[in-house]
C-alpha cells in the first residue's frame, strides 16, 4: 500500500513540476518574444496598442514612394537579374514555349499586355488591369504585387531594392525575339499608379 500511496505521490509531484516548469517558460518566451524582437520579425500575433476609440479618426499611412528604374536600365547588370530570376524559377518558366507552373510562363513578358498567357487562369484582378506590362510597370509589381495589383494570385512578398528590380526586369527583357527598346536617356518615367483596388 505505501508502494502505491508512493507511485502516486511522486506523480503527482512531476506533474507540478513540469506545470510549473511550462509556466515559467512560456512567461520567459512571451516576455523575449515581447520586448526583445521588432514586431516584424515575431512569430505569431502582434497586438496593436493605441487602437483609435470611435471618436477619433483613422490615420491614414502615405503610399510608399517607388523610385522610377527607366534611368537605371540602360546600366542595368543582366547577369545579376539573371541571378535574381532563380528565385522565381519554383513557380515560373522563363524559355520561349515553356509550360505554365504555378504562375504562368514569362517568356517575353516586358511589353506585352497583362495576363498574356494564354491557357493560364489568372485572377480576375490582374485581368482587369488595363494597358502593357512596361518597365514602370513591372517595377511597381515586383516591389509588393499585392499592393500594385490587389487581389493578385501571385503570393511573393517582393523586390524593395530599386537596383534589383532594374536589373530583373533588364534581364527580363532579353527573353524575347523583338526585346523593347530601352527608355531613351533623360525620359520622364511614367507615372504607375497601383492598378487595382
Amino acid at each position: 500500500m505505501n508502494f502505491e500511496f508512493n507511485k502516486i505521490a511522486a506523480a503527482v509531484l512531476v506533474a507540478g513540476i513540469v506545470t510549473l516548469a511550462s509556466g515559467i517558460l512560456s512567461e520567459k518566451l512571451f516576455q523575449e518574444g515581447h520586448h526583445g524582437k521588432a514586431p516584424e520579425t515575431q512569430r505569431g500575433f502582434t497586438i496593436a496598442e493605441g487602437i483609435p476609440s470611435a471618436t477619433q479618426a483613422p490615420t491614414t499611412s502615405a503610399a510608399p514612394v517607388i523610385e522610377p528604374i527607366s534611368a537605371l536600365l540602360a546600366s542595368a547588370n543582366v547577369q545579376n537579374g539573371a541571378n535574381i530570376v532563380k528565385k522565381c524559377l519554383t513557380c515560373h518558366t522563363f524559355d520561349k514555349g515553356g509550360p505554365n507552373k504555378v504562375g504562368p510562363n514569362l517568356w517575353n513578358i516586358v511589353g506585352n499586355t497583362h495576363a498574356h498567357m494564354e491557357g493560364y487562369a489568372y485572377s480576375a484582378a490582374l485581368k482587369g488591369v488595363p494597358g502593357l506590362w512596361g518597365y514602370e510597370e513591372l517595377s511597381h509589381f515586383l516591389y509588393k504585387p499585392g499592393a500594385y495589383v490587389k487581389g493578385t494570385k501571385m503570393a511573393f512578398a517582393g523586390l524593395p531594392k530599386v537596383q534589383d528590380r532594374a536589373d530583373l526586369i533588364a534581364y527580363l527583357r532579353t527573353l524575347s525575339d523583338t526585346p523593347q527598346p530601352l527608355p531613351a536617356a533623360g525620359a520622364a518615367a511614367p507615372e504607375a499608379a497601383p492598378a487595382s483596388k
